[in-house]
């Protein structure tokens, strides 16, 4: 029996030191807390703006104003609410720290917000000739399907393998195929393309297409 009394005594003694600072904490952090409420209006006629966005500046948390412009909010000491409205500047207020209670009531003002629109130019409707002249003057963009015709031909082929590198498979490729030949040569001289008739018609046909024409 006195053991078990100890064993309490110690459980106690531990638990209670957590539990004083949790309440602490739990009171601290309900202190913070602020019932914020208020209405925007506009500043110059006093009148109730809806929708504006009430957000609370580096959180992703925040209300908007109801038809009247109240709204009502909870936030933390020291937070910074951002009022935002199209047509409207943004406008920042910061709750006190050192606010005694847990309430604060604002009446934010709206100053209209200036915008300019691009000009538009107004132009008189085209005769049927000038109608004419530009519809058959317009260039219309290839489709896909033309745009994949374009880059099969073999002229856009030669284009793209002459300007674009190689990728890591046709290098090694390469590679590959350069020591196999040393390999099978080795020892020996290697053939000479220069008596080779393949050579000569893969030249002949490289000659009339123009692929040793001096590109400008």
């Amino acid at each position: 029996m006195k053991k078990n009394i100890q064993f309490l005594l110690l459980i106690f003694g531990i638990a209670l030191p957590t539990f004083v600072i949790a309440q602490a904490q739990t009171g601290s952090f309900k202190d913070s807390v602020v019932q914020l409420y208020g209405v925007v209006m506009t500043a110059d006629s006093l009148q109730a703006l809806p929708s504006v966005s009430v957000v609370v500046k580096g959180q992703n948390r925040g209300t908007i104003t109801n038809n009247q412009g109240v709204f009502s909010i909870a936030v933390l000491k020291g937070d910074v609410i951002e009022f935002t409205s199209v047509g409207f500047k943004p406008k920042m207020v910061e709750v006190p720290h050192h606010l005694e209670g847990n309430q604060f009531s604002v009446i934010q003002l709206m100053v209209t917000d200036t915008v300019y629109l691009a000009a538009t130019i107004i132009k008189p409707r085209p005769t049927r000739e000038q109608f004419e002249r530009d519809f058959i003057n317009t260039k219309i963009p290839d489709d896909d399907l033309e745009i994949a015709r374009k880059n099969n031909s073999e002229h856009q082929r030669r284009l793209l393998m002459a300007s674009l590198p190689r990728d890591g498979r046709e290098a090694a490729n390469k590679y590959l195929g350069t020591q196999a030949a040393k390999t099978y040569y080795n020892g020996q001289l290697p053939p000479q393309n220069i008596f080779n008739p393949f050579a000569w018609a893969q030249f002949v046909q490289a000659w009339k297409r123009g692929d040793f024409k001096s590109k400008k």
